[in-house]
């Protein structure tokens, strides 16, 4: 199949083709390769066609959605599909310090603690003392 592809693909391939065949063969080629690309480009055609009628249903659907109150999570709940999570807020600072390089930094409180709250902590202060 690919040697076919490439004599077609090919001007000089279909020339030494052509120059052993008869005008009465190539014609019936020309129009058998006609009527396949008019059956592809109509394929397309409905195929398009198809997706655009598609769109515009969902489209209605939306509008109506939205006319109604109804939000995508309320749907997908009552459809049973698994509704989409929503990012978690970030937390806010909770701590302030200043590390080594003598720059304020913050804290949340979440993860491991700073290496400068932690030296500090290990002297005998308190987290307290970093509170904001």
């Amino acid at each position: 199949m690919a040697e076919v592809l490439k004599v077609l693909t090919n001007i000089r391939s279909l020339r030494v083709l052509a120059r052993n065949e008869s005008l009465e063969l190539l014609e019936s080629i020309l129009e058998k390769l006609q009527l396949v690309i008019s059956e592809k480009r109509e394929e397309l055609l409905k195929i398009q066609q198809e997706e655009k009628e598609r769109q515009e249903r969902i489209a209605k659907y939306k509008d109506l959605l939205k006319q109604e109150g109804i939000t995508v999570d309320e749907l997908a709940e009552i459809l049973g599909a698994e509704v989409p999570r929503k990012k978690r807020e970030t937390r806010p600072a909770k701590y302030q310090y200043v590390d080594e390089n003598g720059v304020t930094k913050t804290w949340t409180g979440q993860g491991r603690t700073p290496k400068a709250i932690q030296t500090k902590l290990d002297k005998g202060q308190s987290l307290s003392d970093f509170e904001i």
